[in-house]
C-alpha cells in the first residue's frame, strides 16, 4: 500500500482539486481518498454542524461518501475515480482519537490519498506534497510544522512576486521539486509523473524488504 498526503498553507489553495486531480491521471490505482477536517467548539462532528454537543461521544467522527454529485469533496473524490471516499471529521486537536480507527479502515487497502496537513504527525506517508499559494495570506500552524516533510511544493504561479503571508520560511523546501500550477489546472503531467515514479520506487522497497 501507498500513502500519499497533500496539504496546504491554507483553505481555498486548491488541495482538494489536486487529490482529485490526482486520483484521475492515475486511474487503476484503486484509491482511497480521506478527507480530514477538525472543527472547533460548538461544531458537532457527528454530521458538520452547529451544535451544542461537543462532548467526549462527538469528539470524532467517519463516515464513507456514497454520492457522486461532485457537490461535497469527498463526493468529487469518487466523480474523479476513487474507489471509496472518507471524511473523518474531529474536534481540533482530537485528531488522535480518530486515528486507530482510521488505520484499521485503510490498513488493507492498495493505495490511499490523504487531504490534510495534520495527519503528518500520525502517519509516514511515502508522498507528502504541500500545495502554496503566494496570494494567500493565511499560512496555518500544521502547514507550517510539517513543510520541512515535504517531498515536493505545488506552487501558484506568480511565486516571483513577495508573498502575502509574513513571518515564513520556505527553507525547509530548498532543493525539493517545485511544480508550478496555472488554476483550474492544479495537475500536471510533471506532478502526475512525479507521483507515479514515487509510488513505484515505495513498491520496489516494500518489495526488496518482503525478500530480505
Amino acid at each position: 500500500m501507498a500513502i500519499v498526503v497533500v496539504g496546504g498553507h491554507s483553505r481555498s489553495v486548491g488541495k482538494t482539486s489536486v487529490v482529485a486531480g490526482l486520483i484521475e491521471a492515475l486511474a487503476g490505482y484503486c484509491w482511497t481518498a480521506v478527507k480530514i477536517t477538525q472543527y472547533g467548539h460548538g461544531i458537532c462532528s457527528a454530521n458538520g454542524a452547529p451544535c451544542a454537543c461537543a462532548t467526549v461521544d462527538h469528539s470524532w467522527a467517519i463516515s464513507e461518501e456514497h454520492e457522486r454529485s461532485g457537490e461535497s469533496d469527498t463526493s468529487r473524490f469518487l466523480q474523479a475515480g476513487a474507489a471509496h471516499a472518507l471524511w473523518v471529521r474531529t474536534e481540533h486537536g482530537r485528531l488522535a482519537e480518530a486515528m486507530p480507527a482510521l488505520r484499521e479502515l485503510i490498513r488493507d487497502l492498495r493505495n490511499v490519498i490523504v487531504e490534510s496537513n495534520s495527519v503528518m504527525k500520525f502517519l509516514q506517508p511515502n508522498l507528502y506534497l504541500s500545495v502554496l499559494d503566494p496570494a494567500t495570506e493565511d499560512f496555518k500552524n500544521s502547514a507550517r510544522e510539517f513543510l520541512d516533510r515535504a517531498d515536493a511544493v505545488i506552487l501558484h504561479a506568480g511565486a516571483g512576486r513577495e508573498p502575502e503571508w509574513r513571518k515564513v520560511s520556505l527553507k525547509p523546501v530548498t532543493g525539493r521539486p517545485v511544480f508550478e500550477i496555472i488554476p483550474p489546472r492544479y495537475v500536471t503531467p510533471e506532478i502526475v509523473e512525479f507521483v507515479r515514479s514515487e509510488i513505484a520506487r515505495a513498491e520496489r522497497a516494500e518489495s526488496s524488504h518482503r525478500e530480505e
